[in-house]
């Protein structure tokens, strides 16, 4: 049987989609080179926001009309939008066979099986075992708890993913190095929030115990750490950032706005000056640390004054990257009962207020690194459209633009570049100055071998919500 994965929404939906091909690659699935040979198409839901919901929907839509045009004779829909709204979709569209929300993904191959598009074969791969199917991979992202405690007045996140429970640090650290024997130079931590690891179990074993542990465990010579509340930022976290070079000195860090009267309303826990406090603290401890954020425009009562309370924040504390969204309201959530009183032509506007104020921070921030020697990884190699393309620390994969560089370098390698120019606002033109570390040939997983499905010790990565 051949298949296609569809991914969409965040990098936590990667993961699982690895993991989906994993087993079904386990089961003697391969591989279709386009949606169009697919037998069987799965598509990974995202159902953070409406612009986020529909997009799912068109991919569906999509996959179903292949039941017609092309070779697919089946349809699962998976993920998060279908855990909030399993109920309306399969009213909606009958043409989908399977919908299996975050709570069920593990019924995916028997109901494969049960329409004889897979034999009855055994699961013969640790569920931490992912296979990837992208452009980059060297660029990989390892999960490292699942559901969310916090109780944003605007996300359904917790209402998708259920509680936070942690993964055990032991079968992450057997993952990365699986990652690293397929070739992984940079990985990825990803989480609803970082800072909350091992709080649930309470052994010992919180954030920094878990990145000494992977540092010990593999040679990955990259991780970065994505989405992490600034309030979990300890003494101890920022210490082994500021003296560990393979923790890239970059953070993601949701603020989602700065006038303290809508961060109540929202049910943050920052608030105006704690975030400032907490941004120069971070600054001073880690040199040269990048800052990402995202932020949430036309929540429920957003004023003029608000709205400019915002603007003026974002100006003072001049962060690398921000990403902007509009408030769409999500039920279930405690805003959906708050009238959405802000127009969406205002929301609209206010969205290309952000971006265009972010747009010249960000190409002023960058400016300022011009003449820098900073260490990049190289992603792509020349072509004879383009050149070779790489990112620096200051870059995360996909979303903080690229840097291109003035020789060809092979993919992987982590190479000193200096910064010459700012292209676009958002991406550098380097010259690469020298070497610094190249990819090797794939090896072994290093220390113990990953264990088969059902051996005692693999439970976390299929914890359900009320575990």
């Amino acid at each position: 049987m051949r298949y296609h994965v569809v991914t969409l929404g965040c990098d936590k939906n990667t993961v699982d989609s690895e993991r989906y091909v994993a087993e079904l690659a386990a089961h003697g699935a391969s591989q279709a080179r386009s949606a169009e040979e697919a037998e069987l198409i799965v598509i990974n839901t995202c159902g953070f926001i409406d612009a986020a919901k529909q997009e799912s929907i068109d991919a569906i839509l999509e996959a179903a009309r292949l039941k017609t045009t092309g070779a697919c004779r089946m349809v699962a829909a998976v993920g998060c939008m279908v855990q909030r709204h399993k109920a309306e979709l399969l009213e909606a569209l009958p043409e989908v066979d399977l919908f299996l929300g975050t709570t069920e993904t593990d019924r995916l191959i028997a109901e494969v099986e049960s329409r004889g598009l897979l034999s009855d074969a055994p699961m013969l791969v640790h569920p931490g075992v992912r296979l990837y199917t992208g452009e980059l991979p060297h660029v990989r992202y390892l999960k490292i708890s699942e559901g969310c405690d916090h109780g944003c007045a605007f996300c359904a996140i917790p209402l998708m993913r259920g509680r936070h429970r942690s993964f055990g640090l032991d079968d992450l650290v057997r993952e990365a190095q699986l990652l690293e024997a397929q070739g992984a130079r940079e990985v990825n931590l990803v989480a609803q929030d970082l800072a909350h690891y091992g709080r649930d179990v309470r052994d010992g074993n919180a954030l920094p115990e878990l990145l000494r542990a992977l540092l010990d465990g593999t040679d990955i010579p990259w991780f970065r750490l994505l989405y992490i509340y600034s309030a979990g930022l300890t003494d101890a976290m920022l210490d082994l950032m500021a003296r560990e070079p393979r923790i890239v000195p970059y953070l993601d860090i949701p603020m989602q706005h700065a006038a303290d009267t809508v961060l109540a309303r929202m049910r943050r826990p920052e608030r105006r000056a704690t975030q400032l406090a907490r941004i120069g603290k971070l600054r001073d401890r880690i040199p040269g640390v990048a800052i990402r954020s995202t932020v949430i425009v036309g929540f429920p009562g957003e004023t003029d004054a608000e709205f400019g309370a915002l603007l003026e924040f974002l100006d003072e504390i001049q962060l690398e990257r921000v990403g902007a969204f509009t408030y769409s309201p999500q039920e279930g959530t405690r805003a959906f009962d708050m009238p959405d009183d802000v127009p969406d032509e205002v929301k609209r506007d206010r969205l290309e207020q952000v971006q265009e104020l972010h747009r010249s921070i960000t190409a002023d921030r960058y400016g300022a690194m011009l003449g820098r020697e900073v260490p990049a990884i190289v992603d792509r190699p020349a072509t004879a459209e383009s050149p070779a393309q790489a990112r620096t620390q200051a870059q995360a994969d996909d979303i903080d633009g690229v840097t291109w560089l003035d020789v060809d370098a092979a993919p992987g390698s982590i190479v000193s570049v200096r910064l010459d120019d700012v292209v676009d606002d958002y991406d550098f033109r380097a010259t690469v100055v020298r070497t610094l570390d190249q990819p090797r040939a794939p090896a072994a997983p290093r220390r113990q071998p990953l264990p088969m499905a059902g051996v005692a010790g693999t439970a976390a990565f299929g914890r359900p919500f009320g575990a």
